[in-house]
């Protein structure tokens, strides 16, 4: 566990001298998530590079998280249940491509029959869109939106991807959203509309989207 310890406090001398000795500490887990995925949960991108140059095994999930189109290609063509299967966490492919793999991957998974509306199975319940939403991937919400995503699907808490939109003064996002149909009522778990949220936010450009 000391690479996983590592991953996880930012060390990436300590990531960089476990490999040295054993290149085989990179295809180390934690509660079934490998350390390259761990490290994109940190957002530790240079202890994700020193993992990956250490050659780990990676299945379709990791291609997703990574956005590595062509091994995902690759991974959809033999792994049968890839779109469908979960993470140990509760996550879909999908979720891991909006999230953090960016919109060609996104879009691949979604050729290949990913559901937009998968929620993850987990606390959190989020969908798809609210992983772009949280990364303020507007391209692969757009994606999503056009593959049948419900623009006001909630999450934990009640939050919509438009309440995510207006958070961030994301105009891009919110004005895609409201083109598919997104309800700018709509409220969380404390009762806050999109707006309310724009409004605490100082979030000019979504504010004056939102009328």
């Amino acid at each position: 566990m000391d690479l996983i310890a590592a991953v996880e406090a930012g060390d990436l001398e300590r990531v960089r001298e476990l490999l040295a000795a054993d290149p085989a500490h990179a295809a180390e887990e934690k509660d079934g998530i490998p350390a390259v995925r761990l490290a994109l949960y940190h957002r530790q991108p240079a202890i994700r590079d020193a993992l990956l140059e250490a050659d780990p095994p990676l299945d379709g999930l990791d291609r997703a998280a990574l956005g590595d189109a062509d091994g995902l290609r690759t991974a959809l063509a033999v792994e049968d249940d890839l779109v469908t299967r979960r993470s140990a966490d509760g996550f879909t492919a999908l979720h891991y491509a909006c999230f953090f793999g960016g919109p060609e991957v996104t879009k691949l998974l979604l050729d290949h029959g990913a559901e937009p509306n998968a929620p993850a199975e987990n606390a959190s319940h989020v969908r798809p869109l609210h992983s772009a939403a949280a990364a303020r991937d507007a391209a692969s919400a757009a994606r999503l939106l056009a593959a049948g995503a419900d623009p006001d699907a909630q999450q934990a808490g009640g939050f919509t991807a438009l309440h995510a939109a207006a958070q961030h003064d994301d105009a891009e996002l919110a004005g895609a959203l409201l083109r598919a149909g997104a309800d700018p009522t709509v409220r969380d778990d404390k009762g806050a509309d999109a707006a309310a949220m724009a409004r605490a936010g100082e979030s000019v450009a979504v504010l004056a989207l939102l009328g």
